[in-house]
């Protein structure tokens, strides 16, 4: 086995590992619940960056459903970023398969 061209496949995964994550980074993805009166926005890697609650459900009285509706689009958002994780890392280990081990 040739360490050296070893070596430069490796270094060229990282590179592609790198960008994956920038990618993943980049991305948005939304999750929502009740009917959409609640969404949230994240990234590819599961950052939330944006939260949207429609006025309908805002009620004083019903705290604890507000705050089911909002987890339940945390979780939906974050279940479609590990999603697009999966996407990007076939993609890559696709993109490998001529590393020694990476079938």
């Amino acid at each position: 086995m040739n360490m050296q061209k070893l070596m430069k496949q490796m270094q060229q995964a990282q590179v592609k590992q790198n960008e994956m994550q920038d990618k993943l980074e980049a991305l948005a993805v939304t999750g929502s619940a009740g009917g959409g009166m609640v969404t949230v926005t994240c990234n590819g890697t599961g950052k939330v960056g944006a939260l949207k609650i429609d006025r309908v459900v805002v009620d004083p009285e019903d705290v604890e459903a507000l705050e089911d509706l909002i987890l339940v689009a945390i979780q939906d958002a974050q279940v479609r970023a590990s999603e697009a994780q999966q996407v990007e890392m076939n993609k890559l280990m696709s993109g490998m398969g001529g590393m020694p081990g990476m079938r």
